[in-house]
């Protein structure tokens, strides 16, 4: 790092403080003001902030990772970033209608409020406990690789680059609420862009170009089927990526994700009306097309100039880890460190630093609203919204603390939790998204069937996840039914058959309890809207919603082609 470096990172910290005061200098006197900005964001800010909060240490590390590891496998996860556009075109007018903060209380509204509660316990425990943790400690090893710092003032580097990112994303976080996340975002995500655009181009002209990456990483056989690198799709019989399994696995992820986690969906919660909470999931899928090219193709063309350093009888381009193998948690950071030049290489920190920054404030900003709105207000509804606004602010300051004692257990643990994080997410997601799906679709879902396909979801869940841990430390070769679904089976599939059977358990519960009424479920589920509701949805959209949405999926269409 040199002075201009310093120089660009200074001109950024300016802009953000810039922009942090004058959010801050705004009123936030409602709980609408702090937790949903308003509700009067514009597309601009609303796919920007899905962008940028999306964007963590799940693509830095993870998905550069991945393309250093695995090549084009992981892209399934991003491309299916097309089902944004479900929850602009299908959940949007059911969300706004229903006036909610929170996913959990569109459950209770659907449903009933044990559903309520048991979204909310999920969902705020894997927050503060996964992506709370993993972003924090991959911001750590982030920095303390690309300053090549091992220690400051006698202190191990990592842990003032892990606490310092916290504790800065966190004031802004606390003070201003959604509308800071909403407004940084606009500032960070060009910056983003722009240095992993600089980091692409600049790793296509160390390596040679598209076809010179294309030919090392397609020479490297993945599996017994011949299937290389660059093949996004695999044999079925690929033991970690079957093409079936990654598809359908996948796509159950990506519902869950997009279309009901209150992470993502508490950006378009915050548009002004129907019209802006979709053209702004419209512009985030746009942006959603890019990740796997900033940041997974990155990935593989620092594999592809280690191979070339070790064909040259260099030293590889990667450092090694303790067995030899080239780490690959580790290209993104080593394109920065080794590649760019001074003053390029502030900025393309500055893109990380945002990155990180908006993926952990969107999340405290997050978790704070599911303590404030379906735990604290609804055991005292008689709060006032000024407290709500300062309960807020107080949760947000506890989930810091959580995040920065979780650290040391993140740091001892990280490569394993790490490992772990996808098949969290493969587990969590089939029971919420059964329960949403068939609540929005389907009139007669009842409230005990919704209820019963969360509880299913989260038992199976648990069990696989416990099973997990048991037979990885454990080491025991018995055969068994349990050992074959809970261990044995691909965990793509496996997400796809919990999906099913969730599914199955909502249906035939709610044939054997009563329906809901038509007054609880009017405007919540199709078919139920009145001529108001509907003629309201229809004027949201025109021929250019229209026209991009299907160039999204058109384009998700030719990805699939040319990596068939």
């Amino acid at each position: 790092m040199q002075f201009l470096d310093w120089l660009v990172i200074g001109l950024f910290f300016i802009a953000l403080v810039g922009v942090i005061v004058w959010v801050v200098r705004q009123k936030q006197n409602s709980s609408a003001d702090y937790f949903l900005g308003g509700r009067d964001a514009t597309w601009l800010a609303i796919g920007a902030s899905i962008f940028a909060s999306n964007i963590g240490s799940e693509h830095l590390i993870g998905l550069a990772g991945a393309g250093a590891s695995s090549g084009m496998a992981m892209a399934h996860w991003e491309i299916q970033g097309w089902m944004i556009l479900i929850l602009g075109w299908v959940f949007v007018p059911f969300y706004t209608r229903s006036m909610v903060y929170t996913m959990p209380e569109f459950l209770e509204k659907r449903y009933n409020k044990e559903s309520r509660m048991i979204l909310s316990t999920i969902s705020l425990i894997s927050y503060v406990l996964t992506k709370v943790a993993v972003t924090v400690y991959a911001g750590g090893l982030v920095f303390q690789q690309i300053f090549g710092i091992k220690e400051l003032w006698g202190i191990d580097f990592f842990w003032i680059a892990a606490i310092g990112l916290v504790l800065l994303t966190a004031v802004y976080t606390i003070f201003g609420g959604m509308k800071s996340v909403l407004y940084t975002s606009v500032l960070q995500t060009p910056i983003l862009l722009l240095g992993s655009l600089i980091i692409l181009v600049l790793g296509f002209r160390e390596l040679g170009g598209w076809d010179n990456m294309m030919e090392i990483c397609g020479a490297v056989v993945v599996n017994d089927y011949g299937d290389s690198m660059v093949n996004l799709i695999r044999n079925n019989g690929d033991a970690e990526f079957p093409w079936i399994g990654a598809l359908v696995g996948s796509a159950v992820i990506g519902f869950w994700y997009w279309c009901t986690d209150q992470f993502i969906v508490q950006r378009v919660l915050s548009g002004k009306n129907e019209k802006e909470a979709r053209r702004g999931t419209i512009f985030g899928a746009y942006l959603k097309l890019l990740p796997v090219f900033l940041f997974l193709i990155p990935g593989m063309i620092a594999f592809a100039l280690h191979q070339q350093s070790l064909a040259a009888d260099g030293a590889g381009f990667l450092p090694l880890l303790d067995n030899g193998n080239p780490n690959a948690d580790a290209a993104f950071p080593v394109l920065v460190a080794k590649l760019l030049p001074a003053g390029v290489k502030g900025l393309v920190v500055c893109g990380i630093l945002a990155a990180l920054m908006s993926s952990l404030a969107s999340l405290f900003n997050s978790s704070a609203a599911l303590f404030t709105i379906d735990f604290y207000k609804r055991f005292r509804p008689n709060t006032s919204e000024k407290s709500l606004v300062r309960i807020g602010q107080m949760a947000t300051i506890v989930i810091v603390i959580l995040g920065i004692l979780w650290i040391p257990i993140m740091r001892s643990i990280g490569d394993v939790l790490y490992t772990y994080l996808q098949d969290v997410q493969s587990v969590l997601a089939p029971g919420i998204a059964a329960a949403f799906l068939l609540g929005v679709c389907w009139k007669r879902t009842s409230a005990q069937g919704g209820m019963w396909g969360l509880i299913a979801g989260m038992v199976i869940g648990l069990s696989r996840l416990g099973a997990k841990v048991y037979y990885t430390n454990t080491g025991l070769e018995n055969e068994s039914i349990f050992r074959y679904l809970f261990y044995d089976l691909n965990w793509l599939f496996f997400s796809g058959w919990m999906l099913l059977f969730c599914l199955l358990v909502v249906i035939i519960v709610s044939l054997c309890t009563q329906a809901p009424s038509a007054e609880k479920i009017q405007g919540l589920v199709f078919g139920t809207s009145t001529p108001e509701q509907l003629k309201e949805t229809r004027s949201s959209w025109n021929k250019w919603d229209v026209f991009n949405t299907l160039c999204i999926l058109g384009i998700t269409a030719l990805f699939y082609y040319y990596f068939w």
